[in-house]
């Protein structure tokens, strides 16, 4: 990508506007985190409830003393052995957030995003800068600019092209906001490598009425077809007079019917998973069917993350009584 795109996507942000950019994680959809008329705008064009705080991404080190008011030890540990990256870190904020960033919470999450042109637009910009997934609200995070384009089209400034994501998956999200660290999101770094670092980390709650941290609520990452997972184990019958599509992790089970199939990964390695699980959800939602059958992962490293969206994403489909065994 030439410099001098991002160098005008930086303006945009300096001058309040919002542009779209690519991380390692997804894409983002970016404002200066320390204007509210800015940050606003990014709520608008989202959709998203004003209660759903927001990640707010530095391209320096430095930065991160400005913006809290202090790091613990555990914390700053995390900070030199996983920024950048894709891992975010909730500390309690400096008054210099403004509270429709945090959501009126005393804590901010922060990180550093490892993708190129993300760290060379926040350096241009010479702000941090407040960027939730560039998406509608609740529907599935978007890992391509194109991505991007179909759902937001000309409601952002600008948007950044820098090819796939490398990750696929949000960010890891761990608090340091109570006695023991916490991890509020599980995401593109696995817990295991974090308990490596730091020992053992809180987990949970899976949900809470007001989020503490982005990707918190029941129902989230969502596509407009119904998502049920492992449905067909139960009850393989109740979905033969339905339009059903499978997304599958390696394989097609051998019981399953002909249906249009997506298959994460075939070598069953959870990171090709993570990478891939966005965009099939995506290519299997643009094809009307009734619901998409999702095939449960192993709960490990980036397992735990792909179950968690897969989850939020999924709802109680309710089958025809007529098509019941």
């Amino acid at each position: 990508m030439e410099t001098e795109q991002i160098r005008q996507a930086a303006g945009m942000i300096r001058r309040g506007g919002v542009v779209a950019f690519p991380t390692e994680t997804v894409y983002g959809l970016g404002a200066d985190a320390l204007n509210p008329l800015a940050v606003a705008r990014i709520f608008e064009i989202k959709n998203r409830p004003f209660f759903d705080p927001l990640i707010v991404h530095i391209a320096d080190l430095n930065e991160v003393s400005r913006l809290v008011i202090t790091i613990p030890t555990d914390a700053e540990k995390l900070i030199q052995r996983c920024w950048p990256g894709p891992l975010t870190i909730v500390l309690f904020k400096n008054e210099e957030i403004p509270d429709l960033v945090t959501a009126g919470l005393p804590t901010v999450a922060l990180r550093m995003p490892s993708h190129p042109i993300a760290l060379q637009l926040i350096k241009e910009s010479g702000r941090p800068v407040a960027a939730p997934s560039a998406n509608p609200f609740g529907y599935v995070s978007p890992t391509t600019a194109e991505h991007v384009r179909d759902q937001l089209g000309d409601r952002v400034d600008l948007i950044l092209d820098g090819g796939p994501c490398e990750v696929g998956l949000e960010s890891t999200i761990v608090s340091f906001s109570e006695e023991r660290p916490r991890l509020l999101r599980p995401g593109g770094l696995p817990l295991e490598e974090i308990e490596a670092i730091i020992g053992r980390v809180e987990l949970g709650p899976d949900e809470e009425e007001k989020p503490s941290s982005p990707g918190r609520l029941p129902r989230h990452y969502a596509p407009r077809t119904p998502i049920v997972i492992d449905g067909w184990e139960k009850d393989l019958g109740a979905y033969q007079n339905k339009k059903a599509g499978l997304l599958a992790f390696r394989q097609v089970p051998g019981s399953f019917p002909s249906c249009d199939v997506e298959v994460l990964s075939p070598e069953g390695d959870l990171r090709e998973a993570a990478v891939n699980l966005f965009a099939a959800i995506r290519r299997l939602d643009a094809l009307n069917l009734d619901v998409i059958l999702a095939e449960s992962v192993p709960e490990v490293g980036l397992g735990r993350a792909i179950m968690d969206r897969l989850r939020r994403a999924s709802s109680n489909f309710e089958i025809d009584s007529n098509h019941k065994k």
